[in-house]
């Protein structure tokens, strides 16, 4: 599993369809914003997504929720004031099975309490399924090329009484092997999402 680091840390189409010969062909189109809930062991926390903001990352997102991918993933690494992190699967071979990576996105956004963004391994297009939430305002990392997706509408109450006790202890490698076996017996009082699901837009 690649290391998703910052500061030398962990950090961590749709298609329309052809009409008939005379009627003109409609095609749909993503709305610009969705809202996706993830109900966590510590509460509800609701995400509004902007696709123009940072499409590629916008659209993995979109594509890992429907997906069930963030179902029953930990919160592996907390950092209090700094960020929530997360985004390996439960199941190991669901994980790999998505560790592709997608292009990067200008950065549109700066990063600020609250705003939800890709972790990245600090090469170009880097990108998978891991993600973090910003604990405070962390505008330099927009200038390292972390481009927000959206913001964390309700619920940030609930985002900072994540359990932070176990710091970055969390091993990446270990995690990608073993999923949740290794978490659960090392590191049981990692809070997690127990379903993530979009609420509005597609």
């Amino acid at each position: 599993m690649k290391n998703f680091s910052l500061f030398g840390f962990m950090v961590l189409a749709f298609a329309g369809c052809g009409g008939g010969s005379k009627q003109a062909a409609s095609q749909s189109s993503p709305a610009s914003t969705y809202r996706v809930e993830l109900d966590t062991t510590k509460g509800p926390v609701v995400i509004v997504v902007d696709r123009n903001l940072a499409p590629n990352g916008a659209q993995r997102f979109y594509e890992l929720v429907k997906a069930g991918y963030f179902d029953g993933a930990r919160f592996y690494r907390v950092v209090p004031g700094f960020v929530v992190q997360w985004g390996a699967a439960a199941d190991p071979a669901v994980t790999k099975k998505w560790d592709v990576t997608i292009p990067d996105d200008p950065v549109k956004a700066s990063n600020m309490r609250g705003d939800v963004t890709f972790a990245a391994t600090g090469q170009p297009n880097s990108r998978t399924t891991h993600m973090f939430i910003n604990l405070g305002d962390n505008q330099r990392l927009s200038a390292m090329g972390f481009a927000p997706i959206g913001h964390v509408s309700s619920g940030m109450q609930a985002v900072d009484h994540i359990y932070s006790g176990y710091g970055e202890q969390p091993d990446q490698g270990q995690i990608a092997a073993q999923g949740n076996a290794y978490l659960q017996r090392a590191f049981p009082r990692l809070d997690y999402i127990k379903s993530a699901r979009i609420v509005s837009g597609s």
